[in-house]
């Protein structure tokens, strides 16, 4: 993307050298002959550089306040332009808030040079060290600015899903490689009219045409899914799962990662703000996302129909199969408390016509007859029981065993209640998700 320079000069001539001097094919340049316009383009585009002259009335160190305190936010470079070579009216300036000061007439390669070098450190300042990609402040800018234009454009937001446990599986260094490929094969995907930069740790954010858009999406999908096995231990790739390790997440059940990518573009809806594409473009991914596949979504034309959209009722319903009735009273009195609905069930037999439950705690039984460790597959086997949570409670100290069932969690007795309750409280909320 390119850089954005506003020059703010009633002059004509100069004004229009210096545009001369600085437009390239990284770099806009715009010219504006009055404060009040100035200020507009300063809302709208967000330059990353500003360069004052002195062609005003106003006094040029007031000015440059003006400027600074409208700019607190972005920090745009400022560099004064003056026919004063005086020493004081340089000092002046610079407390004010610019951040150079050239004495005009001003040797025309000198200018060029210094004004680079700005916008080099401006853009630099921005990145991040690990991808080398604007971070979200920058990308935020280069949302705004094609906002401004009276283009057609295309926007993708692009995620690495279960992130954070990968990381905590593998380490850091294992996760920045993992980023660092992903980073490489969206670059490789864009043209010099493209945007790339990114919303956070894990999430791309991509600026492109309408046209490219749904087939970029399907290649990204496809190009993450080719390589992200290559990221993963043997043992983890034939068992199917991360399993996390450590104090907080031990006996924890992961997916392997995966990308989701939400699309939008103005060819059906006129976007008015930052905040507006950002929520649009949250949405739209909430709904791509699925639990074990990579997957895109581009926002269609809608069709409108009454009643049509049915919110999800959230869902606090808890089934625990716990054959010990001083235990499974315990738990049933303690979630209670904490506001679930908890079915208790003596038994190992999943009862039909049952409801939903959000979560379903399974006490898997002695390692010899196993009959918790075969509820947990069983429940997993069907369709009404998929998105249920599951955390296997157990006295068998053989995790991979009880992780192999499909719980989501291998919670070895005894346990700490309000370790357990941790737990039910972040199940409950992904499941609700």
């Amino acid at each position: 993307m390119q850089s954005v320079t506003l020059i703010i000069d009633k002059r004509l001539e100069l004004s229009t050298k210096y545009k001369k001097l600085l437009e390239s094919e990284t770099n806009k340049v715009i010219i504006s002959k009055d404060l009040i316009t100035s200020i507009k383009l300063i809302q709208d585009k967000e330059p990353d550089l500003i360069i004052i002259s002195d062609s005003f009335d106003d006094d040029l160190s007031d000015f440059c306040k003006q400027v600074r305190a409208l700019t607190y936010n972005m920090r745009p470079i400022i560099v004064a332009m003056s026919k004063s070579a005086d020493f004081n009216d340089r000092i002046k300036v610079l407390e004010s808030g610019a951040d150079d000061f050239l004495s005009e007439p001003v040797n025309s390669e000198e200018f060029k040079v210094r004004m680079t070098a700005h916008l080099r450190r401006e853009y630099e300042s921005n990145l991040d060290s690990k991808q080398e990609l604007p971070n979200k402040n920058y990308t935020m800018r280069a949302i705004k600015r094609k906002l401004s234009e009276d283009s057609q454009w295309a926007m993708l937001y692009i995620s690495i899903e279960n992130f954070e446990s990968y990381k905590q599986a593998y380490t850091q260094l294992a996760s920045d490689k993992l980023l660092q490929t992903y980073s490489a094969i969206i670059k490789a995907s864009l043209n010099e009219n493209d945007y790339i930069g990114e919303i956070s740790e894990n999430v791309f954010f991509v600026i492109t045409d309408t046209l490219k858009a749904e087939r970029l999406a399907r290649f990204l999908i496809f190009a993450f899914d080719s390589v992200a096995n290559k990221f993963y231990a043997e043992h983890d790739l034939d068992r199917g799962y991360m399993i996390l390790q450590g104090d907080e997440y031990a006996g924890r059940r992961a997916n392997f990662v995966h990308s989701t990518i939400s699309v939008i573009t103005n060819e059906f809806i006129q976007y008015k703000d930052t905040t507006q594409i950002l929520n649009s473009l949250i949405h739209i991914h909430t709904m791509a996302d699925v639990p074990c596949r990579s997957n895109y979504l581009m926002e269609r034309p809608q069709i409108v129909g009454e009643n049509s959209i049915l919110e999800k009722e959230y869902n606090n319903k808890i089934m625990i199969f716990e054959t010990d009735e001083a235990l499974s009273t315990l738990l049933h009195t303690i979630l209670d408390i904490q506001g679930y609905q908890t079915k208790i069930i003596n038994e190992y037999s999943i009862p039909e016509d049952e409801e939903i439950p959000a979560l379903i705690l399974v006490d898997a039984g002695d390692l010899e007859k196993k009959n918790g460790l075969n509820l947990c597959y069983q429940l997993k086997q069907q369709e009404r029981f998929k998105s249920s949570k599951i955390i296997a409670t157990s006295i068998i100290h053989d995790k991979e065993l009880v992780l192999n069932t499909g719980a989501d969690l291998y919670l070895p007795k005894p346990y700490e209640i309000p370790q357990l309750i941790k737990w039910v409280n972040e199940f409950i909320k992904e499941f609700n998700m």
